[in-house]
C-alpha cells in the first residue's frame, strides 16, 4: 500500500524477495499538468508494469471495499506513504498486521513532513522507521531502524531518496523477523515522541533577517520542491541550494557579483536557482540570464 516514488524501492524489494504480493492499493489516478489528463501514481505505475493487480480505493472507510480487503487473507500489509488513514478493520485484516514504512527515527518526526522537519531542525542524524501499525498516528512498536546522516547541504530530495533506498534494503528482514519471532517489537518512547507537520506555503518565503544557517536549512529542506523563494524586483525566485559565507550587510542585499546574500548574520552563497516559468540553474547561468549586481535586494 502506497503511492509516491519513496514507497517504489520497498515493493521492489518485496517482488525481488519472493514475496507473494496479492494486490497493490494506490491512490486513485489524479489529473495533471496543462491538458489535466489523468495521471497514474508511481506505484501504480511500477506495478501495472510488473503485472501486479492495483487497486485504487478512494476511501477504506467503505464497509464494501473493507470487505475486500479482508477476503485477500493477507499474512501481512506493507505501508509506505500510502496517503490514506488505515480504520481498524483494515489494520486488523491481516494475520500478523500492517507495517509501515516511515521516513525518521521514530518517535521523532511523527507525521506527514519528516524529511522536511528533520532538515529544518537541523537535525545530525535520521534513518527509516520499520513500525507495527495501530490506530494512533505512527505510534506502533518498532521493528527495526536504519540511520544516514543529513550534512550541511543535503537536501529534501536527497534524502527522500536514500531513505527510499533504505526503505527497500531493510523491509524484507523486518517483515521475516517478526513473522519468525527473531524481532521483538520494541515499544515506543511517548516523551521522546515530536510531531512533522504538513508543510504550509508559506514556509517557504525566506527571511533574510533570520540567521544564514537557518536559511539555508530552508533551502535544502524545501529542495526540490516546492523550493524556498525570496523575491527579486518584480520576480519570484526559487533558490534550490546555497553554502554559509563570511558576509555582512542589511538583510537581503546582494554583497558582490556572485550571488552572497547578506543574512541576519553572516551571508548565504547562492548556488542553485530558478526563474519563473524556467528551469533550475547554478549560478552561473542563472547571472547570464538575469543581471544581479552588488547593491541589489532579495526582498
Amino acid at each position: 500500500m502506497g503511492t509516491p516514488e519513496f514507497a517504489v524501492p520497498s515493493l521492489t524489494a518485496l517482488v525481488k524477495a519472493g514475496y507473494e504480493v496479492v494486490a497493490v492499493y494506490t491512490q486513485p489516478p489524479r489529473p495533471a499538468g496543462r491538458g489535466q489528463r489523468e495521471r497514474f501514481s508511481p506505484v501504480h505505475t511500477w506495478a501495472a508494469d510488473n503485472s501486479l493487480p492495483v487497486r485504487t480505493p478512494k476511501s477504506l472507510r467503505d464497509k464494501n471495499e473493507q470487505a475486500t480487503f479482508a477476503a485477500l487473507e493477507l499474512d501481512m500489509a506493507v505501508v509506505a506513504a500510502y496517503g490514506q488513514i488505515l480504520p481498524k478493520p483494515i489494520l486488523d485484516a491481516p494475520r500478523f498486521g500492517c507495517v509501515n514504512v516511515h521516513a525518521s527515527l521514530l518517535p521523532r518526526w511523527r507525521g506527514a513532513a519528516p524529511i522536511q522537519r528533520s532538515i529544518l531542525a537541523g537535525d545530525a542524524e535520521t534513518g527509516i522507521s520499520i513500525m507495527l501499525m495501530e490506530e494512533g498516528l505512527d505510534t506502533g512498536p518498532i521493528l527495526c531502524t536504519e540511520r544516514t546522516r543529513i550534512d550541511a547541504l543535503t537536501s529534501a530530495g536527497d534524502l527522500h531518496n536514500s531513505l527510499a533506498a533504505l526503505g527497500g534494503h531493510i523491509i524484507c528482514d523486518a517483515l521475516e523477523g517478526y513473522a519468525y519471532k527473531n524481532i521483538e517489537p520494541t515499544k515506543q518512547d511517548e516523551s521522546a515522541a515530536t510531531y512533522a507537520k504538513k508543510i504550509e506555503k508559506a514556509e517557504a518565503r525566506i527571511n533574510w533577517s533570520a540567521p544564514a544557517l537557518s536559511v539555508m536549512r530552508q533551502v535544502n529542506a524545501f529542495a526540490p520542491r516546492p523550493g524556498a523563494w525570496s523575491r527579486l524586483g518584480m520576480e519570484r525566485i526559487k533558490i534550490l541550494a546555497a553554502r554559509v559565507e563570511m558576509g555582512l550587510g542589511d538583510s537581503g542585499a546582494v554583497l558582490d557579483d556572485n550571488l552572497l546574500i547578506a543574512c541576519g548574520d553572516r551571508a548565504l552563497r547562492l548556488t542553485r536557482l530558478q526563474r519563473e516559468g524556467k528551469r533550475p540553474v547554478d549560478a552561473a547561468e542563472f547571472l547570464r540570464g538575469c543581471a544581479v549586481k552588488k547593491g541589489d535586494v532579495f526582498e
